[in-house]
């Protein structure tokens, strides 16, 4: 078998088998197939597509291309969940010693962010001594002890993975369903997932921009879950405007912590407890979505989601006295607010303009490597449908740099658009695929 022969049989729109996908994936990993002949690879399965069974074969091979975690002798039952990312997103610190407190053990490897602001690790960081590079061994003894893991996705799972996504991120292939899903999907799997909830964005900041395009990657992701005999359901939400109040690795972490109180913001909180009870429904915890809010609703009423997190921050070297006392994690130098020119209803706050915004003031990277600083950030006062007046405030600025802030000022003025005429709430989801 030679990759040139792959290369062409998808380059001309035929289906490849598991043999030929098997194949290619062991070549590229171990370098006897070159980053120049699986660049046009990827591209041709950009342009012709996969079928259900190529994903699923593609995701296989890629979650076998290193180790495979088992936790069966760990936990009866493994459920991860999967965000495709968007700004304010800051869910899984909130959702995780929910899940957790109910009882359903949860064993997660996040990763950073590249975009619009940071990922899961880079908030978590903003906690001093937080580790996030446990070993296997580490995990596993973690996730028996006090059945919560919060840590940093091992090389040695899926590296295929890890190299493909660079390549494709450089090669203008970013955008093919069925190697975003099969990158998601990998990774879940390599890490001993038997259940997964996806949260799928759609919106001006999420990655999929139209509902179509969600729904396109959502389907394909629960149809490789069902192919390769796991459970998997995935929620459409929505990213037009930010999830939350916060932006900023700090600040998001504050306000997870805070939810965890019942004190978080409105939509926040409902979309914590909505993917909670998915999870504690495919973990068989709750019979049903309307069991599993109540009982995610129930932990946090009587403190125990909290002292799950406190649990998690401890077993993992973080400084705990600062989930105590929120006032002791970074804080910005300069704060400034972005005031309402007039009258009327919020009729949009552009999701992508403030996450790039966010980017810009540091609390995200424009390129891998570069620097976060946790303290810095955007608070969002507002939602679409509220009613505004003149010199409400719209955004806090929280800033180390006046001349990033004047900036960041400057571009959120035009991230929200005020109508004259009443405008009605955004939803929170567009409904689920899966479960």
């Amino acid at each position: 078998m030679r990759a040139v022969d792959v290369i062409t049989k998808k380059r001309d729109g035929l289906v490849l088998s598991k043999e030929e996908i098997s194949f290619f994936i062991e070549g590229f990993t171990s370098g006897e197939i070159t980053d120049y002949q699986t660049a046009a690879w990827a591209m041709a399965v950009l342009l012709k597509g996969m079928n259900a069974r190529e994903t699923t074969d593609l995701t296989m091979a890629m979650a076998h291309s290193g180790e495979i975690m088992d936790l069966s002798d760990v936990v009866p039952i493994a459920v991860d969940k999967h965000s495709t990312g968007g700004v304010g997103d800051k869910t899984t610190i909130t959702v995780a010693p929910i899940v957790a407190a109910c009882g359903l053990p949860v064993g997660k490897m996040s990763g950073r962010g590249l975009g619009f602001s940071g990922g899961t690790l880079d908030k978590l960081e903003s906690i001093p001594g937080y580790r996030t590079n446990l070993n296997t061994d580490e995990f596993k003894q973690q996730l028996k002890e006090i059945g919560i893991v919060l840590t940093g996705q091992s090389l040695d799972l899926a590296p295929a993975d890890g190299k493909l996504y660079a390549l494709r991120d450089v090669t203008g292939t970013v955008q093919s369903i069925p190697l975003i899903a099969s990158s998601v999907m990998s990774k879940k799997i390599a890490a001993g997932a038997q259940a997964i909830v996806l949260d799928v964005k759609t919106g001006k900041g999420a990655f999929m921009q139209t509902l179509e395009e969600a729904k396109q990657l959502a389907e394909t992701m629960v149809s490789i879950g069902e192919l390769s005999g796991r459970s998997v359901v995935a929620v459409l939400s929505n990213m037009e405007e930010p999830l939350g109040i916060a932006v900023g690795n700090a600040m998001e972490l504050a306000e997870a912590v805070q939810t965890l109180k019942g004190k978080g913001p409105d939509d926040y909180m409902e979309h914590s407890l909505t993917l909670s009870a998915h999870m504690l429904v495919l973990g068989k915890k709750a019979k049903d979505l309307a069991q599993g809010k109540q009982m995610a609703l129930e932990v946090i009423e009587n403190g125990k989601a909290f002292e799950m997190l406190k649990k998690l921050v401890k077993a993992q070297g973080g400084d705990v006295r600062v989930i105590d006392d929120l006032s002791l994690l970074p804080q910005a130098k300069y704060s400034a607010e972005v005031k309402a020119d007039g009258d009327g209803w919020i009729g949009e706050v552009n999701a992508r303009e403030v996450g790039e915004t966010a980017v810009d003031l540091g609390a995200g990277r424009a390129k891998k490597g570069d620097a976060i600083d946790p303290a810095v950030g955007i608070m969002v006062r507002v939602k679409v449908g509220q009613k505004v007046k003149r010199d409400q405030v719209l955004f806090e600025v929280k800033a180390n740099n006046p001349a990033l802030s004047a900036a960041a000022e400057k571009r959120l003025k035009n991230a929200v658009k005020i109508s004259a005429g009443r405008v009605d709430p955004l939803p929170l989801f567009f409904g689920t695929i899966g479960g």
